[in-house]
């Protein structure tokens, strides 16, 4: 559930720079009754081609400054560290491409960082809000890491963007950042329509947005215009991405799925619970709003991001996926990509398209 690659392995970079390997030729392949395939092989696997060039150059230091994460079991103050170091960074390049105002601000008690245009709110969206949800394995990520993902949307949308400090685990346990969110939707709801409300996240904030959106239906609280739900959605993780994810980004094939309740946030809750996975509820999914669903082909949270997809369409939910080939979670993060541009570009255009249309 982290917000960034999981790398456990820097010599598997040279993955990135070998011609396609045929397979067939160098592969064992045993298939169980199970449908469970044991694959052996010595093939380097090649970056995408449809990447861009600049996504190709990227991706091995990516991968380097990875490798240097400190384990997700480890001091949380030492993760909490190394994390926010790499997103003040980027914010700071990111402001130097989209020129915003940050101030701190108490919302309903909770912490939050407002994030406003340099060149100022436009005129069709002084009567609109967006909420962000920071990433982070509901860990880290405070501040620096909603920074990331609040202020390319706020300078590129013209739009007000209010990132949540929400309590994180170890010290709180879930709903403790449902109900944060929820209090500052409630202070929001006093100055903004529900409609020209949007509620966004990345990985954890992903989930999040789901589960505050599952917490306000529960609450008989009418939801937000849209949301968007990235790398990260209303299913635990599972699927092919699960397993060939990590092994495209470097790492060996987990032997299960990273899951919810192994994060010390969700310490005591199931998900089998509605308000931690809304995917187990058919009838509550057919309350959700207008839904952006955004994840890459090397991204471990995209086959649980598809099944969010299908399993809201089936809800009877309008909702959008986009997909970035050769992207990794949470790759939009870093703002020179061409295909963090596109979708920047992306989300802007989904909540102007449905903010305010109920």
């Amino acid at each position: 559930m982290r917000c960034f690659s999981i790398v456990t392995s820097a010599t598997l970079l040279l993955a990135t720079l070998l011609p396609p390997v045929a397979l067939a030729q160098e592969a064992t392949t045993t298939a169980k009754p199970d449908a469970s395939v044991t694959v052996v092989t010595q093939a380097s696997i090649p970056y995408s081609a449809f990447a861009s060039p600049e996504a190709r150059a990227f991706f091995p230091k990516m991968l380097a400054s990875g490798s240097k994460a400190p384990p997700i079991t480890g001091p949380i103050e030492q993760n909490r560290a190394f994390y926010d170091k790499i997103n003040s960074d980027r914010a700071e390049r990111m402001r130097k491409i989209y020129p915003v105002r940050i101030h701190a601000e108490r919302i309903a008690g909770v912490g939050t960082d407002v994030v406003e245009p340099e060149q100022g709110i436009a005129a069709n969206n002084r009567t609109r809000v967006l909420i962000n949800l920071h990433g982070g394995g509901f860990l880290w990520g405070a501040h620096s890491g909603g920074l990331v993902e609040a202020i390319p949307v706020a300078s590129l949308g013209r739009i007000k963007v209010i990132s949540v400090d929400y309590r994180q685990g170890p010290e709180h346990v879930f709903p403790a950042a449902s109900e944060d969110v929820e209090a500052v939707y409630r202070e929001l709801l006093k100055q903004y329509k529900p409609a020209d409300i949007g509620i966004y996240g990345c990985s954890a904030g992903g989930v999040l947005t789901g589960e505050v959106v599952a917490r306000l239906i529960s609450r008989k609280l009418p939801v937000p215009g849209a949301i968007g739900m990235f790398c990260g959605a209303v299913v635990n993780m599972d699927g092919d991405s699960a397993y060939v994810g990590p092994l495209l980004n470097g790492g060996p094939v987990p032997t299960a799925p990273l899951k919810l309740e192994s994060l010390p946030y969700f310490k005591g809750a199931s998900a089998d619970d509605p308000l931690v996975m809304p995917g187990v509820s058919p009838a509550l999914l057919t309350k959700f709003p207008p839904t952006l669903l955004i994840s890459g082909t090397r991204d471990f949270a995209m086959s649980s991001v598809i099944r969010s997809q299908t399993l809201l369409n089936q809800a009877g939910v309008e909702t959008e996926l986009r997909l970035w080939d050769g992207m990794w979670h949470s790759f939009f993060s870093d703002p020179e990509l061409p295909e963090s541009k596109d979708a920047y570009a992306v989300m802007v255009k989904f909540f102007d398209r449905h903010l305010g249309r109920h």
